[in-house]
């Protein structure tokens, strides 16, 4: 990783949550509004919603119509590789696998694409960390 994670919080505005689910109950959810009332502008990105905490989903990465910064993915392992080549292909900056999220394979396509890689931490755990 390029930058520390501290650099990460304080330069990104926008974060793509791959797997935002409008469940409340979902951590997903809670951590995305966490982050979304610390300023950060939250894109939901799941096929299955419209809108999830005022915003609207999007169903893929590459149909986000302006940056994004970090991709936040709250998605099983296997699926992450995928994630990492679209988050490749839209130019974000991040890829960030949520905790107990680990994907070598996906770590790899997405420093390759040039982009930092956060693995298997919480965001809202070290967004508390530096504040």
């Amino acid at each position: 990783m390029a930058r520390t994670i501290e650099a990460i919080l304080r330069e990104s505005k926008t974060i793509a949550v791959v797997g935002l689910s409008s469940d409340p109950l979902r951590a997903s959810y809670g951590v995305s509004e966490y982050m979304q009332a610390r300023g950060y502008r939250i894109i939901p990105v799941n096929p299955k919603e419209t809108e999830v905490l005022g915003e609207k989903a999007y169903a893929r990465l590459e149909d986000i119509p302006e940056p994004v910064d970090i991709v936040n993915v709250f998605r099983r392992p296997l699926q992450t590789p995928e994630v990492a080549k679209s988050a490749v292909a839209i130019g974000a900056k991040v890829l960030w696998l949520q905790l107990e999220i680990v994907n070598e394979e996906a770590a790899a396509i997405a420093t390759g694409g040039g982009l930092d890689v956060v693995m298997d931490r919480c965001i809202l755990v070290e967004h508390r960390k530096i504040r």
